[in-house]
């Protein structure tokens, strides 16, 4: 795989910011390494980062570039901040960097497909909310989501002191619950027909398990369909590590068959 750490600026952050890129390439004589890559743009993966974290962290905690190396698949890590990849209130527009800006600039900067069937989102922890909010906000964009150990009920009572208190410039103390900030109105508000694949993973152990079980339970009342599972594990890398192998293995990519149906 090609490493890419880009620094640009953001007119949508008015700032400097960052991604992280990995790019398919053959490298047939690396040692331990294989590769893959074919005459036409690479299918691509947006990958996004927890809380405390950035754009670097998916590369120095996992093995997602030995992951990917023989699908074929480019993968965008962008710096998200503290944003819950929102508009902040006290803040940065992260929400219109993310959705607006961020594809432009993958475009412009990096030859990756365009396609909706070759584009892909997943995330951690803030990031599998971010990912799913993005996939539900513009399921026109992406074939699949996927969220890992998500924090997917920022509008639940038990959350919104936490919410609050952990990142107090995003929403100011205001209520996203009902708006476009809210997965399980985007849920309701939802055509199923147009969703693309839907995944969601979490350990048992894991205090935001609660709020997986709530949104599969919304997504099962509203027809859409959810690819769910729990397995052993905590909120931490050696479980995003190793289930993010899960997801990369679930994706539709060329060639394969899409994500199946609601798990356990």
């Amino acid at each position: 795989m090609a490493l890419l750490t880009c620094h640009f600026f953001s007119e949508a952050l008015q700032e400097s910011t960052a991604m992280t890129v990995i790019l398919p390439e053959p490298a047939h004589g690396q040692i331990g390494m294989g590769g893959a890559t074919g005459s036409e743009p690479p299918p691509v993966l947006y990958l996004l980062h927890g809380l405390s974290d950035d754009e670097s962290i998916w590369l120095r905690r996992t093995s997602v570039e030995r992951y990917v190396a023989e699908l074929g698949l480019a993968v965008v890590m962008p710096r998200g901040g503290r944003s819950f990849y929102a508009d902040e209130a006290w803040g940065s527009a992260y929400w219109t960097f993310l959705h607006a800006e961020l594809p432009e600039v993958v475009g412009r900067f990096l030859r990756v497909s365009q396609r909706r069937e070759d584009t892909f989102v997943a995330g951690l922890s803030m990031g599998g909310y971010g990912a799913l909010r993005w996939a539900l906000r513009e399921p026109g964009r992406f074939a699949a989501a996927a969220s890992l150990s998500g924090a997917l009920g920022i509008t639940d009572a038990a959350s919104a002191q936490a919410r609050d208190a952990l990142v107090p410039q995003v929403w100011a103390g205001a209520d996203p619950a009902g708006g476009d900030d809210d997965l399980l109105a985007l849920l309701d508000r939802a055509d199923p027909a147009a969703l693309p694949a839907l995944y969601a993973t979490c350990g048992a152990d894991d205090p935001l398990l609660g709020s997986q079980h709530a949104f599969a339970a919304r997504a099962a009342q509203r027809g859409v369909a959810l690819e769910h599972h729990v397995h052993p594990g905590v909120h931490d890398w050696a479980f995003w590590d190793r289930h993010v192998q899960d997801v990369l293995a679930w994706l539709p990519l060329r060639g394969r068959a899409a994500g199946g149906a609601s798990g356990a």
